[in-house]
């Protein structure tokens, strides 16, 4: 894992061998092999600031941020994923600190909302965001909203 690269870019951005990669990492973790049949393709790329590790094209670690307004009165992240051959690597937690950085940077907040999938929200909590007490599912996955002051 030596040649990662981390690259941050807005939809614009992108070639297209990048967002063919990153949609394909999404599909690969989010429909495949978490057995769900989902709109993966919202229409919120094309408002999102997308954040992602790769090495020799292959997308590793992977998530997208938004400014306030666009999801939630706050800033938020979602889709966020580590490939299979990628985990273990702790590359999800790095992701997780360019995204809070990113939002602070770009955002001038510190303020963020996330909908965790709740078995990750540990995982979520080492990084400042608190359980909001609300519960869901979300293509019939357990959800719960969290928030970072």
């Amino acid at each position: 894992m030596s040649n990662i690269v981390w690259k941050i870019k807005t939809f614009e951005e992108f070639t297209v061998p990048e967002l063919y990669s990153v949609l394909k990492a999404r599909i690969d973790v989010f429909v495949i092999e978490q057995n769900c049949p989902y709109p993966d393709l919202d229409n919120y790329d094309q408002k999102a600031v997308h954040i992602w590790a790769e090495e020799e094209g292959q997308v590793l670690a992977y998530c997208r941020v938004f400014d306030k307004g666009i999801k939630y009165d706050e800033t938020s992240f979602g889709r966020v994923l580590t490939t299979e051959q990628a985990r273990g690597k702790s590359l999800g937690k790095l992701l997780i600190k360019y995204a809070v950085e990113t939002i602070e940077n770009r955002f001038h907040t510190s303020e963020i909302k996330i909908s965790a999938q709740d078995y990750l929200l540990r995982f979520y909590a080492e990084f400042g965001f608190v359980d909001t007490g609300k519960k869901y599912l979300e293509d019939d996955i357990p959800h719960t909203e969290m928030i970072r002051k």
